[in-house]
């Protein structure tokens, strides 16, 4: 069992086993997500996909407030170190590392990736997460690709948070084809809303995915399931 609370974009916070994990911090930017206080934030390990502002946004604000392990690649792992944030666990696409609370995996993400001030971010990432309350993939900001066909493959994930916003990433027919590939009937919305360019027709998306099988879940930000 797990919980799942939306903080808009592509933030969420999913709490397995008692454990908190804060993926793609980008709340206080967010228009969407003015009503969420970070000082009310709590996350035991926050993983980052890729270094845009909109997924790092509140990063380093909300690693100090919550003494969070940082899991990301190897290169934002160095430029938190160069903001005095120490506690980070590099990684690096194909890898994988048992923690406390399961075994993350970095996997392929079709994107461009660099930090907020330009300096270089490493390769962007999706994590496949395998815990006692469950497993899923969070795929971060990416096309669909080919390699998502190895996940439904060889993993059984319970449910998917992908993106549909289309423009920056897939939309969501690709998003469609993604879960064919990945072989999952519960898919999650994500990076979708925020900015007229990624805006979707919710009941369409809705629809699209019924078509085939699946079912889609667009939260509202702020808002908690269990899964």
């Amino acid at each position: 069992m797990m919980f799942i609370t939306y903080f808009g974009h592509s933030c969420f916070m999913v709490d397995t086993g008692g454990k908190k994990l804060l993926f793609d911090p980008f709340i206080s930017p967010n228009p969407l997500a003015r009503h969420i206080s970070l000082s009310t934030i709590q996350a035991d390990y926050i993983l980052v996909s890729h270094g845009h502002e909109d997924h790092t946004a509140d990063l380093i604000e909300l690693a100090k407030q919550t003494g969070a392990t940082v899991i990301s690649s190897f290169e934002i792992h160095s430029w938190l170190h160069k903001n005095g944030i120490t506690n980070t666990h590099p990684m690096n696409t194909g890898g994988h590392w048992i923690f406390e609370f399961g075994k993350v995996k970095c996997v392929n993400a079709v994107h461009s990736n660099s930090l907020p001030d330009g300096t270089y971010a490493g390769s962007p990432m999706g994590f496949l997460i395998e815990s006692n309350g469950g497993n899923f993939y969070y795929a971060g900001d990416t096309a669909l690709h080919y390699d998502m066909k190895l996940i439904g493959d060889y993993k059984q994930i319970d449910f998917a948070f992908l993106p549909l916003g289309n423009n920056f990433t897939m939309g969501v027919d690709n998003a469609v084809i993604a879960a064919d590939f990945i072989k999952c009937d519960k898919i999650i919305g994500m990076h979708y809303d925020t900015m007229p360019m990624i805006k979707i027709d919710h009941e369409e998306a809705t629809r699209k995915f019924e078509a085939t099988g699946k079912h889609l879940i667009l939260m509202q930000v702020g808002e908690t399931i269990e899964q």
